[in-house]
């Protein structure tokens, strides 16, 4: 039994179409969540935000082995979340650019905007 809809605007749906993001856009952005879904590069991500870090640093720094750090690090390079500034021997990473901050801090204000939204409707009680 097929569903009837009310509201069928076939000129709204058809110019919506048309700005709707191509596919490759929708993968390459899925991918990036993808990759944003993993609490360690969260944390990687966390302190790179702050300041240029070395991978020995980071990994001290939240108390993981160098290996996984790299591991991690070379996922984040490879999603242009993150990049290598060679120093002699020591390889200092940074967050990409400024997008990546954006898009770290809406989406901590996200986060945090909804674990205070239940604690506001409390108060309103």
């Amino acid at each position: 039994m097929m569903t009837r809809v009310f509201h069928l605007d076939p000129a709204k749906v058809s110019a919506l179409k048309r700005t709707l993001l191509g596919n490759d856009s929708v993968v390459a952005l899925a991918e990036t969540f993808n990759v944003l879904g993993d609490t360690t590069r969260v944390r990687i991500l966390d302190a790179l935000a702050r300041t240029e870090l070395c991978v020995q640093d980071i990994a001290r720094l939240l108390g993981l082995s160098e290996s996984a750090v790299s591991h991690q690090l070379r996922l984040l390079r490879g999603m242009r979340l993150v990049r290598p500034r060679r120093a002699g021997r020591m390889v200092y990473y940074t967050l990409d650019d400024q997008h990546i901050v954006g898009l770290f801090e809406q989406g901590l204000e996200h986060v945090e905007e909804k674990a205070r939204a239940p604690v506001a409707r409390e108060r309103a009680k």
